[in-house]
């Protein structure tokens, strides 16, 4: 690029000085290449903005492609959690099953117990124990634990209540102040059923309380007998009923 001369530098400086128009002429041409330089700067500016801008998006959407495969895995991950719940579920339901088919081997056993027990002839406490853990769960339901039920019995040696010399033999169960009255069979008939309506009326003159409620229980009883017990107001509980 050419330089001017001083002479020259020196003309244009009195050129400047002198005309005004010329003078006019330069400041406009400077004030635009001003703002040329600064327009160069401005998209410079903006090249960059628009660049980082780029970088911005992009960085956006591979947060956008995490979040996307994260919420992938979280659905998987749910997926397989109500999998898991589901097998859960099947194999508590299994194991339901399978101790309700122990309880019901259980009480077959014990019902075959007392059926062998009651053919022998040697019905005794032992039996009545067995036969009223049968039926705990028909008991627990009324209010009664099994294992707290005892043997009331009485002779009446001058009669006073029955018969001289007789004597009653019953199953009492008490708790809170309220008293029951069971009766223990492994087979129920009508006469077994009376009895112990009978009997219950005279223990109740004997200790002086009236009870709650009166319940037989027999492994297999006499359909007859179950509606005599209805009839009477006592509760049956039984294994099968026989026609």
């Amino acid at each position: 690029m050419e330089t001017l001369s001083k002479e020259e530098k020196l003309k244009l400086l009195k050129t400047l000085e002198e005309d005004l128009e010329f003078r006019y002429a330069i400041a406009g041409l400077i004030g635009i290449s001003e703002v040329l330089r600064r327009l160069d700067g401005l998209e410079e500016s903006q090249n960059r903005l628009w660049e980082s801008q780029k970088k911005l998006w992009e960085n956006q959407n591979k947060l956008w492609e995490s979040q996307k495969k994260l919420w992938e895995n979280q659905n998987k991950l749910w997926e397989s959690q109500n999998k898991l719940w589901e097998n859960q579920n099947k194999l508590l339901e299994e194991i339901k099953n399978l101790r309700e088919g122990q309880d019901r081997l259980w009480r077959e056993v014990l019902s075959l117990k007392v059926a062998v027990g009651s053919l022998g002839r040697r019905w005794g406490l032992d039996l009545e124990k067995t036969v009223l853990e049968i039926y705990r769960y028909a008991l627990e339901e009324r209010g009664i634990e099994p294992g707290r039920v005892e043997k009331f019995t009485y002779v009446d040696v001058d009669g006073r209540y029955y018969r001289k010399g007789a004597r009653l033999e019953l199953d009492v169960y008490v708790h809170d102040e309220k008293i029951y009255f069971i009766e223990v069979k492994s087979h129920g008939e009508v006469e077994d059923v009376e009895w112990f309506k009978e009997k219950s009326g005279i223990v109740k003159k004997i200790i002086g309380k009236e009870p709650e409620k009166l319940i037989f229980i027999a492994v297999n009883m006499d359909k007859e007998a179950m509606e005599r017990a209805k009839q009477l107001e006592i509760d049956p509980i039984y294994g099968a009923i026989i026609e």
